[in-house]
């Protein structure tokens, strides 16, 4: 009875173990195998970190069935002998495109924008693409999958690069063998997004990274809006979105900056977004590791630059040169810092680049365990994987590879790389004929001694007493053997040839210098060979020393540390408030006081603690001030610098975008501007449309994050234009679609957008569900008096009526900047209570400025408008103090108020003159100290300080250009040294910094 149950259980797991097949076959006569395989006598990596010698491992039908030291093999087993080599799980790539079939580009020659969404049933805005699926879009390349596995890789996880939100990934197994079907892991994996548009759609919005994100935080809205069943509208690409929620989601950033502010948008809605990384994430690893995001790297490190000739050399800048040197480190930093990432193959051009770059960054300090987990356990993790992915466990699938060692040694060979249990042969594996062997040869005892690695093998032939010249060459199943004579004076050899079709014996024929011939025998002494693929000959003269020059990029390449930011004149640390005593110094108070001579300024915990003489603070560093001059910071009330984008132009209307989203504290420009004694500025949205994006008040603190450099205290600000740019006059012929093309539409539009925001505002008075509207939001604070305008503004109509539409709608224009024509209506702008941001002495630089004249600050200011001399240009920024004096050429102004230009006044136009702007006591210490008379072109910065802190110091700037000079010139070393070495070297490229402007488009 016993025997017929075990019976039926072993019949019913053999129908269960199974599947029926349905697919027709049409390619030939086919044998089902149900046996298990076992590869035995290997090193297995089970995991990054547990290792077992002599292993085991038995998988059937694509799965693990045991693995370990005394596993039992199933009698039905193909069992492989794996002696001498290394087994690890294939690595994963969650961040490919492989396989999946990409969009190409609008093939369109229309030039005409494209303002409204092609899709019909869809969102609003065709880069938003979450119902795309890659699986639908299954494209199965056999010569790109080999690439993959020859670089490790067992398993992709695909999507489709393209939108902003692109739809769900599609896991891959590389199994090029089998039924196809089989290589579909997951149909409908991670949900992935970015910041680049639909190449399919030409829709217009966004134009910017600024309008990415904007676009981004509206989608999330407006899901959760339909969520609720509030739209009268069908929209699949909605519904895909919710469907979607759960998933994990990954957002290409490519940068550390761009990692920072779509982090700060999957927080503002509960999302953790999984991060795309640029591979400089060291540059602000604290920052980084603030996210507690998961981040995928690439390894695309840059190569060096042919710096033969000196005179192009001079032109790369050193944070590019520190670009080569760092990144292979950036892993490394990462690791140190505990921050979980996965590795890819993003950005690189060639798959057989990747374990290179692995290597450099294994060199550098990251070490192999980690290396591993990033391409095994932690991407199988991060997908929701780990029990099938990434490791060598019992019920995970056979992704395995066989290696003739070490993974991370530039040496070792991939042999194969079974993917779901199917073997994927790469290289043919050499036959492991290392050991001790003894043999005879005319009544003469030899023993042969092979050693080394499987592609490096060493061979020995002693007798008793003697060691002879040997010469050992093994190729496919045969082995040729050279040795000396005994008689080492004659110089002759035996030559040996054998067939290796036995593991413990070789067999063959010999060959005397003579020309007699003898059968060849030799028997393996030792029968476990384990010990024998350890056995290495130190004092083996026959090395090969391809590689003894080989120095590692640590030696080669000395790590250069990062700065803050990681650029010329970049901090080593960040700089900490002083207790800081000016003595004997002229003070521009720019308060009732005028300007105080002789007078000693304390400043104590980033404010202005004391003012007066004969001051003293035993714990303050003491400044001579003698013949010097002390001011507030110069405030630039216009600036397009320190930002990575400027103008978003999809819409006559962006409120709903924001400076702040893509502030750049790695901005050169903040250090020149600091140079020029300016520590705070208003970052303003461009000219491209009437009503434009939110602005960014910010101080320089250069090192800084972006974060860290936003006023906290400075009120909610945007930017409005009037005059050619914003109705296209210059944009080209056809570019004229968009409304407004004339300066009526312009007024129509602010009509039209401050009365759907007062709709909007009852709407939302009334309790009951509403579709939040980012950019609504932001007119009913304007209406409602919580958010100021700078407005772009040149001619004399169009600055009235302005004023009229905001009267209209009860509320002041803050700012006009520009303002060319303000001496025409001075009168009104003082009864509406405006004020004036203009140029000293710009005219004529096109139409709408014909008028222009150097008098207009003067005439505002004699006539009681708030003036402020701005820049709208990174050069011109620098050097405001010299702009403000024209005013005391142009119209008199009085040295006192023409300062007051640039300082005090731009501060009350950006309602923080409580804190800036003056020297009084219990403000910020924002501060300069110049060398000479501020209005004076020979006056220099001697030093910048806001709010206690020195961020420029002419003597340290000093000091610093040497020290510059000599860190290029090692970095220009090195990479002579890399070139002399033969390693790839690009050319200097010609690299222009973009200095924004109101009408830069982007």
């Amino acid at each position: 009875m016993i025997k017929h149950v075990l019976f039926l259980a072993v019949l019913f797991c053999g129908y269960t173990s199974f599947a029926q097949e349905y697919i027709p076959k049409n390619d030939g006569v086919k044998t089902a195998t149900s046996h298990y395989t076992a590869l035995q006598n290997a090193t297995i990596h089970l995991s990054p970190t547990e290792v077992i010698e002599n292993g085991t491992l038995v998988f059937k039908d694509g799965k693990i069935v045991s693995v370990g030291t005394s596993v039992n093999i199933p009698k039905n087993s193909l069992v492989i002998d794996a002696t001498g080599k290394t087994i690890y799980p294939s690595f994963i790539d969650i961040y490919s495109t492989f396989g999946v079939k990409q969009p190409e580009k609008n093939s369109s020659n229309s030039r005409t924008p494209q303002y409204d969404a092609s899709r019909e049933g869809y969102y609003w805005n065709d880069h938003i693409r979450p119902d795309q699926n890659a699986i639908d879009y299954l494209d199965y390349d056999l010569k790109k999958a080999k690439a993959l596995q020859k670089a490790g890789f067992g398993v992709v996880n695909s999507h489709i690069d393209d939108g902003i939100i692109r739809g769900t990934g599609i896991l891959l197994a590389l199994n090029n063998e089998g039924n196809a079907s089989n290589r579909i892991l997951e149909a409908q994996s991670v949900q992935y997004s970015g910041t680049s548009k639909s190449k399919t759609s030409k829709q217009a919005y966004p134009t910017s990274l600024m309008g990415a994100l904007a676009l981004l935080r509206q989608v999330h809205l407006d899901a959760d809006w339909y969520a609720k069943g509030l739209s009268t509208e069908k929209d699949r690409a909605l519904e895909a979105l919710l469907a979607n929620k759960n998933k994990v989601q990954i957002i290409e950033a490519g940068s550390k900056l761009n990692a920072l502010r779509l982090d700060n948008v999957g927080d503002e809605y509960n999302t953790q977004y999984v991060i795309v990384g640029g591979g400089d994430e060291y540059e602000a690893i604290k920052d980084i590791k603030a996210t507690q995001a998961q981040f995928i790297i690439p390894i695309d490190f840059t190569d060096a630059y042919d710096m033969e000739d000196p005179f192009l050399a001079r032109s790369v800048e050193l944070s590019d040169l520190r670009q080569w040197n760092q990144q292979p480190h950036n892993p490394r930093i990462l690791a140190e810092n505990n921050i979980e990432f996965a590795l890819s193959t993003y950005k690189l051009k060639k798959e057989a680049s990747f374990l290179p770059n692995l290597i450099k960054a294994i060199e550098a300090g990251l070490p192999k365990d980690k290396a591993l987990a990033a391409l095994t356990t932690i991407p199988a993790g991060i997908i929701g994987k780990s029990n099938t992915l990434g490791s060598l466990k019992t019920g995970a699938y056979a992704n395995f590879l066989v290696t003739s060692g070490d993974i991370f040694d530039k040496k070792t060979t991939i042999y194969e790389n079974w993917i779901t249990g199917v073997k994927n042969e790469l290289e043919t594996a050499p036959k492991d004929v290392r050991g001790e062997y003894a043999f005879n040869l005319e009544n003469e005892k030899y023993t042969l001694k092979i050693s080394g690695t499987l592609e490096k093998l060493k061979a020995k032939v002693k007798t008793d007493s003697t060691t002879l010249g040997t010469k050992l060459n093994v190729n496919n199943d045969w082995l040729q053997l050279t040795f000396s004579t005994i008689d080492t004076t004659k110089q002759e050899f035996i030559r040996v040839v054998s067939n290796l079709t036995d593991s413990k014996i070789l067999s063959g024929k010999a060959y005397f210098p003579n020309g007699k011939t003898l059968a060849f025998n030799a028997e393996k002494q030792i029968s476990d060979t384990k010990e024998d693929s350890k056995i290495e000959d130190e004092n083996d003269d026959d090395d090969d020393d391809d590689d003894d020059d080989d120095e590692t990029p640590s030696k080669l390449n000395p790590f250069h540390p990062v700065t803050y930011p990681n650029l010329a004149y970049g901090f080593e640390t960040l700089p900490k408030q002083e207790i800081l005593l000016f003595k004997n110094v002229t003070v521009w108070t720019n308060e009732k006081e005028g300007i105080l001579k002789h007078t000693d300024v304390l400043i104590k915990n980033g404010k202005i603690a004391k003012i007066g003489t004969n001051l003293s603070d035993r714990n303050a560093q003491t400044i001579d001030g003698t013949g010097k001059h002390l001011t507030a910071g110069i405030i630039d009330e216009h600036s397009h610098i320190a930002t990575s984008s400027v103008n978003e132009s999809g819409h006559n209307s962006t409120a709903e975008v924001s400076i702040e989203d893509v502030l750049n504290p790695d901005d050169i420009n903040i250090y020149r501007n600091l140079a020029g004694g300016v520590t705070s500025i208003q970052v303003l949205h461009g000219s491209a449309n009437p009503i434009g994006g939110r602005s960014a008040i910010i101080k320089l603190k250069w090192g800084e994050s972006a974060k860290n450099l936003i006023n906290p205290h400075a009120p909610k600000s945007i930017k409005f234009a009037l005059g050619e740019n914003v109705k296209q006059s210059n944009w080209g012929d056809a570019a004229k679609t968009r409304f407004p093309q004339t300066r009526m539409g312009v007024e129509q539009v602010y009509i039209d957008y401050f009365q759907r925001a007062k709709e909007y505002e009852v709407l939302k008075a009334r309790g009951k569900p509403f579709r939040k509207d980012i950019e609504m939001e932001t007119l009913v604070e304007i209406i409602n008096k919580e958010r100021f305008i700078t407005c772009h503004s040149y001619v004399q109509s169009e600055i009235n009526m302005l004023m009229k539409v905001a009267e209209q709608f009860n509320f002041n224009i803050n700012t006009f900047t520009h303002i060319l024509e303000g001496y025409k209506l001075a009168d009104k702008m003082v009864e509406h209570g405006v004020g004036g941001s203009t140029f000293s002495d710009w005219w004529a630089y096109k139409y709408e400025v014909n008028d222009a004249i150097p008098y207009n600050a003067a005439i505002m200011h004699n006539n009681g408008v708030t003036v402020a001399i701005n820049s709208d240009d990174g050069e011109m920024s620098r050097r405001l103090n010299q702009e403000a004096a024209k005013a005391v050429k142009y119209g008199d102004v009085s040295e006192e108020d023409a300062w007051k230009f640039v300082t005090l006044n731009p501060a009350k136009l950006l309602h923080i003159s409580d804190r800036v702007g003056s020297i009084k006591v219990g403000k910020d210490a924002d501060m300069v100290l110049w060398s000479d008379h501020p209005l004076s072109i020979y006056a220099k910065a001697e030093k910048t300080i806001i709010e206690g802190v020195t961020y420029f110091d002419i003597n340290r700037d000093k000091q610093l250009r040497a020290t510059i000079s000599k860190e290029k010139n090692e970095l220009t070393t090195l990479m002579l040294q890399a070139k002399n070495k033969g390693l790839k070297t690009k050319p200097i490229a010609k690299k222009e910094k973009a200095h924004f402007h109101c009408d830069s488009n982007f």
